[in-house]
């Protein structure tokens, strides 16, 4: 199987998806916060911020990882994404690095299956066709080189984010 073919681009509700981990797009407290952190957060219930009182927060671009208390998901990986600026400010590589990061984290962890969020293109305004391009071409990269995680979903939130991102698996090499 290639790497493209363990790629699965869906629409829906990432709270609600049965797979080993989900990806939290958080903010650098993990403590919660609005769209996708808030919604998880609200999900797996209180323990998973008493958790994350313990993480000491996350630089953007890197991960860490809670249980998923009450979520279909055993895992969350949190993730910081970059707040878009203008584009000049090393926004790309931080995006990558956030997937980057999340992916080695779940391989590490020895998990088969991910679903990501959208990051960074909500209420940190990055470009959604260009989050959607580096995303799919980090994500490439390291399922080439990686057996696990052995499935990748990412889960859009409406369907211009569903469009851009199987655009860039189509367009990806």
């Amino acid at each position: 199987m290639t790497a493209k073919e363990r790629i699965r681009i869906t629409g829906g509700d990432i709270t609600k998806v049965d797979a080993d981990a989900i990806v939290n797009a958080a903010n650098t407290s993990l403590l919660g916060g609005g769209g996708v952190d808030g919604a998880i957060h609200r999900a797996a219930g209180p323990e998973l911020v008493a958790e994350c009182r313990t993480l000491d927060g996350c630089r953007t671009g890197e991960a860490k990882i809670t249980r998923g208390y009450r979520l279909p998901a055993r895992w969350v990986i949190h993730t910081v994404g970059p707040v878009w600026r203008d584009g000049s400010h090393g926004e790309d590589a931080l995006l990558a690095s956030a997937w980057r990061s999340s992916l080695a984290l779940a391989a590490e962890r020895g998990l088969r299956t991910i679903a990501f969020p959208s990051i960074s293109t909500g209420a940190y305004r990055f470009p959604l066709a260009r989050a959607a391009r580096i995303a799919i071409a980090t994500t490439i990269t390291h399922l080439r080189e990686n057996e696990l995680p052995e499935e990748v979903t990412v889960v859009c939130f409406g369907e211009e984010a569903y469009q851009h991102y199987l655009t860039a698996v189509a367009a990806a090499d």
